[in-house]
């Protein structure tokens, strides 16, 4: 009888594992938001966390590790661009919200996100003219993802396969 064993095992064998944590974090690097089951985002949860850690802290030796956790662009870019946008944040880089059952297998489904929203440049038009030229400027605003998000997370919905035959009714071949 085994006790005190940390980790969930999802019915797969290790390596079979360490790929699919691979591929979730990475996907969660990359897309900053992505919808899993809830026990697999509970699962990578401290994972990633440490990665960010590492990250921040910089040193070869934790890239190292980071590397041999993601994939080579979710490398790049938890380096150049995530890590820096928690440097005041001491812990809580990600947040789950739930967003109720999977209608195939009844188990709870959650989204996985960023609790820092990067920062976008939007292009906005300003009014001056100088001759005969409007000049345009950069501006940077602080787009509330989150907020759209939180709402567009509501409105995700769970779509019924349907079959191309009606069920009592078959195909006859000559």
């Amino acid at each position: 009888m085994k006790k005190n064993v940390y980790g969930r095992k999802f019915k797969r064998d290790k390596n079979e594992r360490k790929a699919l944590f691979k591929s979730l974090m990475s996907a969660l690097v990359m897309h900053e938001r992505i919808q899993i089951s809830e026990a697999k985002a509970k699962a990578i949860r401290p994972e990633i966390e440490k990665l960010i850690t590492k990250a921040k802290k910089g040193g070869n030796a934790a890239k190292l590790v980071i590397e041999k956790s993601l994939t080579r662009d979710a490398f790049d870019r938890i380096i150049k661009e995530i890590a820096p946008r928690f440097a005041k944040r001491q812990g809580g880089y990600t947040r789950l919200i739930k967003l109720g059952e999977r209608f195939g297998d009844n188990s709870p489904v959650v989204v996985m996100e960023w609790t820092e929203v990067a920062q976008e440049i939007v292009p906005v038009a300003v009014t001056e003219k100088t001759g005969k030229k409007a000049k345009t400027e950069k501006l940077e605003k602080t787009v509330e993802k989150s907020d759209k998000k939180v709402k567009d997370a509501g409105k995700l919905s769970r779509v019924k396969k349907s079959s191309s035959v009606k069920p009592g009714k078959t195909k006859k071949s000559k």
